[in-house]
């Protein structure tokens, strides 16, 4: 079974990320996915993003969202993980605006694996002391080891 620190890197874990608007964000995600994924760009995996967000906000209440949907040209699953520096709007469901954002792409053909780790990431999410513990991660680094401790029944 695929795990969500296998698809997660250091480089895709960002604190103090600045906000300004939903839209703002997204760009900013699909930038840094870009960057690590050579054979992605940014404007195809943003425009991606945003048309998922057109079908119904991927904010899932208590301040998270988890943008995510299926890219042409993404071979297997990636994820990222950004905390603002300051909330945003995000049409979430319970009407709070936004800071934790966990982002999954995977690739056009995936089935139920992106549904899994859809799971994974809102069961983790779910918890709390773990939304309180990612929202006090003072660092990239430290923001990717909460999700790997929490992974591993930490």
């Amino acid at each position: 079974m695929i795990r969500l620190e296998n698809i997660l890197t250091p480089g895709r874990s960002l604190v103090n990320v600045p906000g300004g608007s939903k839209k703002r964000v997204l760009e900013q995600i699909a930038k840094v996915i870009a960057q690590d994924l050579s054979d992605l760009d940014s404007q195809t995996i943003f425009e991606s993003l945003i048309a998922r967000e057109k079908l119904g906000s991927t904010g899932f209440g208590n301040g998270i969202a988890i943008p995510h949907c299926r890219m042409v040209g993404c071979n297997a699953p990636v994820s990222a993980v950004l905390r603002l520096e300051t909330p945003v709007d995000f049409d979430a469901i319970d009407g709070a605006p936004v800071d934790l954002l966990f982002v999954l792409l995977v690739p056009e053909a995936a089935t139920d694996e992106h549904l899994e780790l859809l799971r994974q990431i809102a069961s983790m999410l779910d918890r709390e002391e773990v939304r309180q513990r990612l929202r006090e991660a003072p660092s990239n680094d430290s923001l990717y080891q909460v999700v790997v401790d929490v992974q591993n029944g930490g």
